[in-house]
């Protein structure tokens, strides 16, 4: 019988669950991450546009307007064990997408994080700085020994982000969510272990260093 793997590493003491579903504001190199509310409704709005949503497992709003993307938040907010940051550039104050903790399992010390950037905040460092802050508080702060992320198999573009993250793609759960349209979408699986942090963690912060 195999033995499982040592958590001997993780922070003690542990963190109480309800830390695990707080959302304090976290500051990075170019964004700061605060908790979502309708507020950022008219910035994501205005830099919207139909790729920003096309893949996400729960679809986005009814239209691209302030109106339908506040209520867009509220379903998310609304959502039991999930936990939502807005992302606001720090050199012009915009917010210009939505990191969440979009699981939380205390109990098997796991998070699994989503992402949605609008076009202008993509490729221009902003991914890497937002998932820098997350997976810090992830495994440094909360104790947490697995992050994963799932991705629509359809998104290459995803699919190559979460590679250049060092992220190991562990395989597709066929069929796995059916998407609001219904689609039933594939979803291609990724994490990072605490034993592969420290390397996933330097990568990220030489990205943020030089702004992609």
């Amino acid at each position: 019988m195999l033995d499982a793997a040592p958590l001997t590493d993780r922070p003690a003491p542990d963190q109480p669950v309800t830390d695990w579903l707080d959302a304090p504001t976290l500051h990075g190199h170019a964004v700061t991450l605060e908790a979502l509310t309708e507020a950022h409704a008219a910035d994501l709005a205005a830099g919207a546009d139909e790729d920003t949503v096309r893949f996400l497992s729960r679809g986005g709003p009814d239209a691209n307007t302030p109106g339908a993307w506040a209520g867009y938040i509220r379903r998310l907010n609304a959502i039991p064990a999930r936990v939502n940051w807005a992302v606001r550039r720090l050199d012009t104050g915009v917010a210009v997408g939505r990191i969440s903790f979009s699981e939380v399992k205390p109990g098997d010390r796991w998070v699994e994080i989503g992402t949605m950037l609008l076009p202008a905040a993509q490729g221009v460092g902003i991914n890497p700085d937002a998932k820098l802050l997350l997976m810090v508080r992830a495994f440094e702060v909360l104790g947490a020994n697995r992050v994963q992320f799932k991705v629509d198999a359809r998104n290459a573009r995803s699919v190559r982000a979460m590679l250049k993250l060092g992220a190991v793609q562990e395989g597709t759960l066929r069929q796995y969510q059916i998407r609001p349209d219904g689609f039933a979408r594939d979803s291609v699986m990724f994490s990072v272990l605490r034993s592969e942090w420290s390397t996933v963690k330097a990568g990220l912060e030489g990205r943020v260093a030089a702004g992609r």
